[in-house]
């Protein structure tokens, strides 16, 4: 098997790319044991945490977004934000009810509403939302604008720049490269499982080559 490294740096937005199939969300379901590593190793804050249960890699301070949302529709917008809180981690943003409301405006008019009666890009708000209020230090959100009308993705867009603004770490699966150009530092193009270049949005905009080899449709 071919090996690559994959460092992220406090407070930076870091990109995954490639076509489907490449391999971006069994990565990041690799980094929480949801889909469990078959060789490698991962560190957190200085600590190995291969293998460690999902619930435990969580409570230490990562955050995951699922592509599928997973919201539960029979409860209301507070109550899934309730099921989400975890205590605040050293370091890293906290985050309240009221802070959330002020980064996402549609939900706060929308505290008694049931998931099960959102838009797909209300429930992708409140995904978002419900993981933060965990107080993660390391975000990871699994294709965040998937199938999202292009204002909800622009907003989804503007809040993602502001948690970086806060100093959130965050790691993102996209295949869209204009949204993952408006988020994110830098990028790994990933095919096949293995990365095939790395480097700023700036450089891969600039690189027709490589865009048309690995992300063009």
């Amino acid at each position: 098997f071919l090996t690559w490294t994959l460092r992220l740096l406090g407070g930076e937005v870091v990109a995954l790319m490639g076509r489907n199939g490449a391999g971006k969300s069994t990565t990041l379901k690799s980094l929480i044991n949801i889909v469990p590593p078959t060789a490698g190793k991962i560190s957190f804050l200085g600590q190995s945490i291969t293998h460690w249960p999902t619930h435990r890699i969580a409570k230490m301070g990562i955050g995951y977004v699922p592509e599928e949302r997973r919201i539960f529709g029979d409860l209301t917008v507070l109550e899934n934000l309730e099921v989400g809180r975890q205590k605040p981690h050293s370091g890293s943003p906290t985050w309240t009810v009221e802070r959330l409301f002020e980064l996402f405006p549609n939900l706060a008019q929308m505290g008694s509403r049931l998931g099960s009666r959102m838009s797909g890009g209300e429930q992708q708000m409140l995904a978002l939302a419900r993981t933060l209020i965990g107080n993660p230090a390391l975000l990871l959100l699994d294709e965040p604008s998937e199938g999202l009308a292009p204002l909800i993705v622009a907003q989804m867009a503007t809040a993602i720049q502001s948690l970086k603004q806060e100093g959130l770490t965050i790691l993102i699966s996209e295949q869209n490269h204009h949204f993952a150009s408006a988020v994110a530092d830098r990028a790994l193009i990933l095919e096949k499982g293995q990365i095939c270049y790395q480097g700023s949005m700036q450089e891969i905009a600039q690189n027709e080559g490589i865009r048309a080899a690995y992300l063009s449709v």
